[in-house]
């Protein structure tokens, strides 16, 4: 099952969701060179100034806190996000 989790075309942002029963956040954040994000689950770090890439998993490696994979996707192409095509062209996407 995949489930999208909605975004904004911010380069800053605090996501709070629950994704496969896990409570999670994530935080979307801009640097010069990209986009980057921090997760966390129960407020526990699992993966911290991750670039975001054109569906590259977020969580590089089996995490045994974390249940499923984050991948963002460009839904028009194969390029990596901008602030700007955050949850139009580029979505963030949970599969279990």
């Amino acid at each position: 099952m995949i489930v999208i989790i909605p975004l904004l075309p911010v380069s800053s942002q605090v996501l709070t969701v629950t994704l496969g029963g896990q409570s999670c956040r994530i935080e979307i954040f801009a640097r010069a060179f990209g986009l980057f994000a921090n997760v966390f689950v129960a407020d526990v770090a699992v993966a911290l100034g991750v670039q975001l890439r054109d569906r590259v998993p977020v969580i590089r490696a089996e995490y045994g806190m974390f249940r499923g994979d984050i991948t963002v996707v460009d839904t028009q192409g194969f390029d990596d996000p901008t602030a700007a095509t955050l949850g139009g062209r580029h979505v963030l996407a949970y599969r279990a």
